[in-house]
């Protein structure tokens, strides 16, 4: 159930979300913010145009051993710096930046100013809007990442992006285009072929696995002449037969196997699956190939906050 309540009287607000010990009921309130302290070192002033609605991760808060009694709302942000403290070296007052803000940030992205480090922040480029910078960071980094950090993409490779119409599967299509890639990619739905089909360079071949008909695997080889392709970017796998997966995913997912299958010699496999089991079997056959599986944490950024001016820089010139 979901609960709104209001704390106070409201002149500066934030939006924060409270868990109960059962974990099945959700309290998000507003409190009231005092005005905040005069920027020191290396943080800044910003006020808050827009920010984007991502999902808590209230279990990684818990392995984290984040215990708090309202955890704030709203992470992914743009808008203009009104302060900046004594040790900032990238930004100055009336700057328009866009960042995202720390899984231990005490401000909510939900509010009208916020105090957050000149790492997370980026300048902002005149020709995004408010919305468009705030609503792509957080996928446009994770498949910056993935493509870049984790699978080292380069011109010529071949890359199959699965479930290619959300919205990391979009951004991932354009970064890899931009670096000379051929890219192939999954449709879950006859609209998201129709809009993945659309795209502009084209996509090198479209597999449409909404009837669970077709096979992932046997359609990359077909389109690379045998050879696999050079990196997988999934969207989860399934780990098990039928009989013993969750049906949550039995629903369009490649089996573990099928994506061993598909990897060239070389090829790098790029994974969201964060409990992905491999059997002695597919390490030999991985061995054999020369094949690396990489993990894609979402918060992986957040784990180094040096490189992330860096990361948001790339993005935007892209």
């Amino acid at each position: 159930s979901l609960k709104l309540s209001r704390i106070g009287p409201v002149t500066m607000k934030g939006l924060y979300f409270q868990q109960s010990s059962t974990n099945e009921e959700i309290t998000f309130v507003f409190q009231e913010r005092e005005n905040l302290p005069i920027t020191e070192d290396n943080f800044v002033k910003l006020q808050v145009k827009a920010c984007a609605l991502s999902q808590i991760n209230t279990k990684l808060m818990a392995e984290m051993k984040m215990k708090k009694d309202f955890f704030p709302v709203g992470r992914e942000i743009a808008g203009i710096v009104l302060e900046v403290g004594s040790k900032v070296s990238f930004f100055q007052p009336d700057d328009e930046v866009v960042g995202i803000l720390p899984l231990d940030s005490e401000d909510p992205g939900l509010c009208e100013v916020v105090r957050v480090h000149e790492h997370y922040l980026v300048h902002k480029p005149e020709k995004v809007t408010w919305t468009e910078a705030a609503g792509t960071i957080r996928d446009g980094v994770r498949a910056y990442t993935a493509l870049h950090y984790l699978s080292h993409l380069s011109p010529g490779k071949s890359v199959l992006i699965m479930d290619g119409a959300s919205a990391f599967g979009t951004i991932a299509i354009q970064l890899a285009h931009h670096r000379g890639a051929k890219v192939i990619s999954t449709a879950c739905s006859l609209e998201d072929k129709q809009f993945l089909e659309r795209l502009r360079p084209s996509i090198a071949r479209v597999i449409d696995i909404s009837n669970g008909k077709v096979h992932v695997a046997e359609s990359c080889l077909e389109e690379t002449g045998g050879l696999g392709v050079d990196i997988v970017l999934d969207a989860g796998v399934r780990l098990y037969s039928k009989n013993d997966e969750p049906a949550v995913k039995l629903q369009l997912l490649p089996h573990k196997h099928d994506i061993i299958t598909l990897l060239g010699v070389g090829g790098h496999w790029v994974t969201t699956e964060e409990n992905l089991q491999l059997d002695p079997p597919d390490s030999h056959c991985l061995f054999l190939k020369g094949a690396t599986v990489a993990f894609l944490n979402d918060e992986v950024w957040n784990l180094s906050n040096v490189q992330q001016g860096k990361y948001l820089y790339i993005l935007f010139i892209y």
